[in-house]
């Protein structure tokens, strides 16, 4: 019988990780580390302060995507979460951070 994930721990872990970026791995694609430092910081404050959750981006209700507009470039983030153990495959329970590896990936629209 397959468990029942806890969504609001979920929510409550990606929060923290992509808030703080702290916990997991951050990746920024070459799109978004091309730009100057001042744009690359930028990008960085907006994905730690999204808060524009709606029915696109939320509907699992774990709070692991979003997107926004930067100097006319359109900006995702997405938490993956893999196998606290050896990252070969995804957790088997993303609400426990004792089996879990969050990694936080940054990029432009089109590097997806």
């Amino acid at each position: 019988m397959e468990r029942r994930r806890d969504t609001r721990t979920i929510a409550d872990l990606n929060l923290a990780f992509r808030t703080s970026m702290e916990g997991g791995t951050v990746v920024i694609t070459h799109g978004v580390s091309a730009p100057p430092p001042d744009d690359r910081v930028a990008i960085v404050r907006k994905v730690r302060a999204f808060k524009a959750f709606n029915e696109t981006n939320h509907a699992n209700g774990e709070h692991n995507y979003g997107s926004f507009d930067h100097a006319g470039e359109r900006i995702l983030w997405k938490i993956d979460y893999y196998d606290a153990q050896d990252m070969t495959a995804g957790s088997p329970d993303p609400a426990d951070p004792a089996r879990t590896h969050r990694v936080l990936t940054v990029m432009l629209a089109h590097e997806y």
